[in-house]
């Protein structure tokens, strides 16, 4: 599996935001829904990935195909750019 990490600073509504894009050309996640479920894991990892990551963050999203890949984009506003 082939994949990347990408971080910068955006400037939307006038705000900052951390941007983290995350991507990979893996298998993909049939249920999107049932992988952001605490403690859910096709693997043998404990489930706390995506969802913490989506607690922790302001904006995110999944897009996966499976066959495909999945990408997650993360937004986190920025201290100070309110």
């Amino acid at each position: 599996v082939r994949g990347g990490v990408t971080l910068w600073v955006a400037d939307r509504e006038d705000r900052k935001a951390l941007v983290v894009r995350a991507e990979d050309d893996g298998p993909g996640i049939a249920d999107v829904e049932r992988a952001l479920e605490d403690g859910y894991s096709t693997g043998r990892g404990l489930g706390l990935g995506l969802p913490g990551a989506r607690r922790l963050m302001d904006h995110f999203e999944v897009r996966s195909r499976v066959g495909r890949g999945t990408t997650v984009i993360m937004k986190k506003w920025l201290k100070g750019s309110e």
